[in-house]
């Protein structure tokens, strides 16, 4: 339930760009560009659809979709498809939680006990804010690798989610460092239902989908026949299988919802407006704060604070079985980008990027460039190096493949092709944001350090 579960669980934003003096093209210009991203990305194999919304101000500079939304009957998608969208449900919940307090019903710096019962001695002292921000300390439970692999096809209460990571210790103290933390938001979704006396779904739709108008927007459980639904999608070779199955009462508020372009765009302007939230509610989700952000950069509030082509943007992206989907608003552009992808392995974010770019006037990113390995590059490399993960420490092991590159494999997952771009750095195709910087000592590494979308984790060779 966040976006990069393929090497490590890290905060999700995009790199920053310094700032440069664009003339926005016009709306044809960046229609066509747009549309060319959108077939490139079905074509290269990201995934069986796309569907891609670029509004500017009164402008619609994009609203499509191509590619197939199910493989097995042959069904193309369309710009009504409705697909998953995993973790940008958070901004949902914690604009939930931000109306509660407004209403004076919570206070953020409430501790969560005050709300809650029956919780664990450690996570007593956790505040609603430090929730939000994933600066609580509790562990997540999506972090705990084969131990809740194994039980993704299990529905659970959120009182079972909990009960996964209840007697595991703290990641660290509250409030003292920021990490990705679907069990916080699983708590907040509690909370909700603890100061409504409604079910998490009931009350999102009644909140939400009702009085704005999201006729698509939902808790997205399995077994309800949901009109226009989209099937998701795993690599398999180089081809397509259905995804693994997940329990969709398992991310809950962290990512259960579905949703579609037309609906996330209309969220976009209300949320961006101030029409779900005040203005100081709205300031205090998209400013955020040490550990969590430094000057006005990082983790708010089920979103993330970053720049793209030097201009402000708000960003939040979600991935789940089968889903991949990032969703942004550029304010001082009024521009809203989303992205909805039928593969868990869709690079959702850079497309996201790149069209907000087309729709601001600024340059297209080019990829670093790929250089060759030789035998003795891959021999420093070759090795297990033990990464402290949140859910303890795993094993990541870098092997030399066939064709002459090398693959990076986390405990418990499959082997991935890395790109070596010189100078001991490699990256991934799965996530253009990482990059795995080796230390050699007298030709052999001795250390790794993994870095993923404004995160880093250091380990040494086993």
């Amino acid at each position: 339930m966040s976006r990069m579960p393929a090497l490590a669980a890290l905060a999700i934003l995009l790199s920053p760009t310094s700032l440069v003096a664009q003339s926005l093209p016009t709306v044809a210009a960046a229609h066509r560009v747009a549309d060319s991203l959108a077939r490139d990305f079905v074509a290269r194999g990201e995934s069986p659809s796309v569907a891609i919304a670029v509004l500017r101000g009164t402008d619609t500079i994009a609203f499509l979709a191509h590619g197939m939304a199910d493989l097995e009957l042959q069904v193309p998608a369309t710009t009504a498809s409705v697909y998953r969208i995993g973790s940008v449900t958070k901004q949902f919940t914690a604009v939930a939680v931000m109306q509660l307090a407004e209403q004076g019903r919570l206070a953020l710096d409430d501790s969560i006990a005050v709300h809650l019962d029956n919780l664990p001695a450690a996570w007593r002292s956790v505040t609603v804010r430090q929730l939000l921000n994933h600066t609580s300390g509790i562990p997540s439970y999506t972090a705990l690798g084969p131990e809740w692999q194994r039980r993704w096809g299990e529905e659970m209460l959120p009182r079972t989610i909990l009960a996964m990571v209840a007697t595991k210790p703290i990641d660290f103290a509250p409030g003292l460092e920021h990490r990705y933390n679907n069990t916080g938001y699983i708590l907040l979704g509690m909370l909700i239902e603890a100061l409504t006396d409604k079910r998490w779904g009931e009350d999102l739709e009644a909140r939400f989908s009702e009085p704005l108008g999201l006729a698509d927007t939902r808790n997205c459980m399995n077994g309800p026949i949901v009109p226009r639904r989209v099937r998701g999608y795993e690599k398999q070779g180089t081809g397509w299988q259905n995804a693994a199955y997940l329990a969709m009462t398992q991310p809950y508020a962290a990512g259960a919802m579905c949703s579609t372009l037309s609906d996330l765009t209309t969220w976009n302007r209300a949320l961006h407006a101030g029409s779900v939230v005040s203005g100081a509610s709205y300031a205090v989700m998209t400013t955020p704060v040490p550990p969590a952000g430094r000057n006005g950069m990082g983790y708010g509030f089920g979103l993330s604070v970053d720049t793209i082509a030097g201009r402000r943007m708000v960003v939040h992206g979600g991935g789940i079985h089968g889903f991949s989907t990032a969703n942004s608003w550029v304010p001082s552009a009024e521009l809203s980008v989303t992205v909805l992808a039928n593969s868990g392995s869709a690079r959702t974010n850079p497309l996201m990027g790149q069209l907000a770019r087309a729709a601001l006037g600024a340059p297209l990113q080019v990829e670093q460039a790929v250089v060759p390995l030789t035998d003795a590059d891959r021999e420093r490399y070759v090795g297990t190096y033990v990464l402290p993960l949140p859910g303890g420490p795993q094993d990541f092991q870098v092997a030399a493949a066939a064709d002459g590159t090398l693959t990076g494999q986390m405990g418990g997952q499959q082997p991935l092709p890395l790109k070596y771009f010189g100078d001991h750095t490699f990256g991934a195709d799965f996530d253009p944001t990482v990059r795995i910087i080796f230390t050699v000592v007298d030709e052999r590494a001795t250390e790794m350090v993994l870095r993923q979308r404004g995160g880093e984790i250091r380990g040494g060779r086993k």
